[in-house]
């Protein structure tokens, strides 16, 4: 499999492309950054534009650059025929629909995720089990300060998927309370994400829920000083790409 890394000299794409780099059924042929376009790195020549990197023969774009990057990113390769894995955050609902059309009419698959972390994945996919049985649930969203999307990728995956499975119930509608609504968190898909960003959080998304007098909390924490949590989930998405067609949302599905 020949592939091409998204942000190549980041902090996660440098990650996954050592790890590309190493497998024997993988090949880094490409990489995309700005600030190395026109040298090379790993061996693999680097671009700055994408249509640039489409120049070189490759099957799947594992993307981690910027929010403002990524969808061009993904339409220009989905329309040259190549398959995708997103790993960029903050992505909307409505980018999803594009990219979902936009695979359809290529017939090649994409496959995207909030996170590729293992861990993060299991939480997600007992998060959706719980809103299949009970009905009260939000979400609390913790990062680093410096965090620069709300929610970050995973809470809004994970709410737009909970909000799939049923709409939360709720006494007052958040929109109407009384004071400030805003301090009711956001809605995404009609459930409620509060974010908050302060020192000593690093990654950690909470799930809650209540039936009658009892709760259920589902946390996923990491500490995201290495990225290589990552590897094994982008990994895995981007060797079960090449069998699919169409967006798949979420790691927990490839599972």
């Amino acid at each position: 499999m020949r592939v091409c890394v998204g942000g190549i000299t980041g902090w996660t794409g440098g990650e996954i492309a050592r790890a590309v780099e190493a497998a024997e059924d993988m090949e880094l042929v490409a990489g995309l950054s700005r600030s190395r376009a026109g040298t090379e790195v790993l061996g693999a020549p680097c671009f700055g534009t994408i249509e640039e990197a489409l120049t070189v023969d490759w099957d799947v774009l594992i993307d981690y650059t910027a929010r403002d990057a990524v969808l061009h990113h993904t339409l220009a390769s989905l329309g040259a025929g190549r398959r995708v894995v997103i790993g960029t955050s903050g992505l909307t609902a409505e980018d999803f629909a594009r990219i979902e059309a936009a695979s359809k009419d290529a017939g090649v698959g994409v496959v995207a995720s909030g996170n590729f972390a293992l861990t993060a994945a299991l939480m997600t996919r007992f998060s959706i089990m719980a809103a299949d049985y009970l009905d009260w649930f939000e979400i609390i969203d913790y990062s680093r300060p410096k965090k620069t999307d709300a929610p970050t990728g995973t809470a809004r995956e994970l709410a737009e998927r909970m909000g799939a499975v049923k709409q939360p119930r709720y006494e007052v509608d958040p929109a109407t309370v009384n004071g400030e609504p805003g301090l009711r968190g956001g809605t995404i898909n009609g459930v409620q994400v509060h974010s908050l960003r302060m020192p000593s959080y690093s990654a950690t998304v909470t799930s809650t829920f209540a039936n009658g007098n009892s709760r259920l909390t589902i946390t996923h924490d990491a500490d995201t000083h290495s990225a290589d949590i990552l590897v094994p989930g982008t990994l895995l998405a981007a060797r079960r790409v090449m069998e699919m067609q169409g967006l798949t949302r979420g790691l927990d599905r490839l599972l």
